[in-house]
């Protein structure tokens, strides 16, 4: 059962602005990148439904992480039907994210009071998930829509919440580009956890990024003002 509901997830989404997402196969390490996130202060993180090991260790994060440091909030992203999500779920995800909308999700996460981020590339995909609920939708893939896209369809419909993921880079350039287009928190996955870093467990590094990476998303919402 999720730890925290969706108004608070979605409130702290985006405050913060930034969701760090991976995967890892090795607990440990999961729990270094997690630990190391929330350090630079992206205490919403998503960790990736992409490997066969994806399930035990996304349990393991959720045991760990509810004694150790209960602020942190986690999800599930990579979930492409409803069945697996009620999976996750089950395990205490806190929300859930995917590649495309799936109504069935919706539903599920909607009678749980579940924050769902589903993945729309149209303003008739984003419109539809709205009317299915949606607080935040993942424009992806981020690296062919561009912050134009954000921009484009702010225009008619400014009460879109719009979250890149796939097309942001860990630079001031990039984040500022994204959020002055009008997006309301950008996804990061490889460009902030890079597999350098991993490899050398280099995790203080990744949380002074993390906290270079939110004080990008600020300083752009000032500068947008």
């Amino acid at each position: 059962m999720a730890r925290y509901m969706r108004l608070d997830v979605t409130n702290s989404l985006l405050d913060i602005g930034l969701v760090p997402l991976f995967y890892h196969g090795e607990v440990e390490t999961a729990i270094e990148i997690v630990a190391a996130c929330a350090r630079g202060g992206a205490r919403v993180i998503e960790f990736t439904n992409r490997g066969e090991l994806a399930y035990p260790v996304f349990a393991e994060l959720i045991k760990h992480f509810a004694k150790a440091e209960p602020s942190i909030v986690l999800g599930i992203g990579s979930i492409m039907d409803a069945p697996t999500a009620a999976l996750y779920l089950a395990s205490g995800a806190n929300f859930i994210v995917g590649p495309s909308f799936n109504p069935e999700i919706a539903r599920l996460c909607n009678r749980r009071k579940v924050l769902y981020v589903p993945g729309t590339a149209t303003e008739t995909e984003i419109a539809n998930a709205e009317e299915y609920g949606a607080e935040i939708c993942k424009v992806f893939p981020g690296d062919t829509l561009g912050p134009g896209f954000i921009k484009a369809v702010l225009a008619p419909c400014p009460w879109h919440r719009l979250l890149p993921t796939g097309g942001v880079d860990a630079t001031e350039a990039s984040i500022g580009e994204w959020i002055k287009a009008g997006a309301a928190a950008v996804g990061l996955g490889s460009k902030l956890i890079t597999a350098q870093m991993i490899k050398a467990k280099a995790f203080d590094d990744l949380a002074a990024t993390t906290a270079r990476c939110a004080g990008w998303v600020k300083a752009a919402r000032t500068s947008k003002k």
